[in-house]
């Protein structure tokens, strides 16, 4: 019998861009904004769903304002538990980013799992954390400490990596050798520097480890930051680098494909790339 599973990317803008209002009331603006989209993806039979980078608020890492602290929660935590529920209800895994605050002092930027009974599976920690002029990220989070685990949801075999993640091959090659079919790179990333890149690592990253990958980017220009547009254009892309759906630049978005999970042994069968690797000649890659 066919494996296929239907999966779908909710690209959102940030509602309230007032620096002046509540963490807390900035934050459940977010939320709500996002509640009638999961739904909808409920209702249009998605079966595992993955939201974008700290979806619940703006990505405030171009500042170093401490108030943005208070946006952390613990993982799981009152998030995790309000969309726990909405799973359950339309039998939907998810991939819910979060900003996790693990003890006084200690933060992270992760994405915590639910099975498809709302179930939580478990979290990923973003290993690599940019620290450059707009993105002061080493401000807010360590770098992830639980390396790259998969989870067995349902309906397949997923693995998280964020954002900046996605430049570095090492990771994604860790997913694939795990055994996950499905990637997921929920992110927050603005027209410029990297723009030419997006179309062009995670299909890479695809290909070389023969998965699939739901690459995720909101939408819109958040004030007070103005560090630049976030650009949207989340998408899908099968195990032979070809992009399957797409969403706009800058509209509020779900974006669903239909994803044939048996395509991944077609492509490895084909490509024996997990076969003709060479541990034994990469000790370079893990030297200081």
């Amino acid at each position: 019998m066919a494996r296929k599973v239907l999966s779908g990317l909710i690209q959102a803008s940030n509602p309230i861009n007032d620096e002046s209002r509540p963490v807390a009331e900035i934050q459940a603006a977010m939320l709500e904004k996002h509640l009638p989209m999961i739904h909808d993806a409920g209702k249009r039979g998605v079966q595992i769903l993955c939201l974008q980078e700290i979806f619940n608020g703006p990505y405030f890492c171009p500042g170093q304002d401490r108030r943005w602290y208070d946006a952390a929660e613990p993982v799981p935590g009152p998030t995790v538990a309000a969309l726990a529920p909405i799973a359950a209800k339309y039998q939907m895994a998810m991939v819910v980013p979060l900003y996790e605050r693990e003890q006084a002092g200690i933060y992270y930027n992760t994405a915590a799992i639910l099975d498809a009974d709302g179930s939580y599976l478990g979290k990923y920690r973003k290993t690599h954390i940019p620290q450059t002029s707009g993105f002061w990220e080493k401000y807010f989070f360590r770098p992830g400490n639980l390396g790259y685990p998969v989870f067995k949801t349902r309906y397949a075999t997923i693995g998280a990596y964020i954002c900046y993640d996605r430049h570095f091959p090492e990771g994604a090659r860790a997913l694939g050798l795990a055994g996950a079919e499905i990637v997921y790179n929920p992110s927050a990333t603005v027209a410029g520097l990297s723009q030419h890149l997006w179309k062009i690592e995670q299909p890479a990253h695809a290909i070389a480890n023969g998965y699939y990958v739901g690459a995720i980017n909101r939408v819109g220009t958040e004030a007070p930051w103005n560090v630049g547009k976030f650009y949207g254009n989340s998408y899908f892309v099968n195990p032979r680098g070809e992009i399957i759906a797409c969403g706009s630049e800058d509209q509020d978005e779900l974006v669903v494909a239909e994803l044939d999970l048996d395509l991944i042994e077609e492509v490895r069968r084909t490509w024996q790339f997990f076969r003709d690797r060479r541990p034994d000649a990469y000790g370079p890659l893990v030297e200081e």
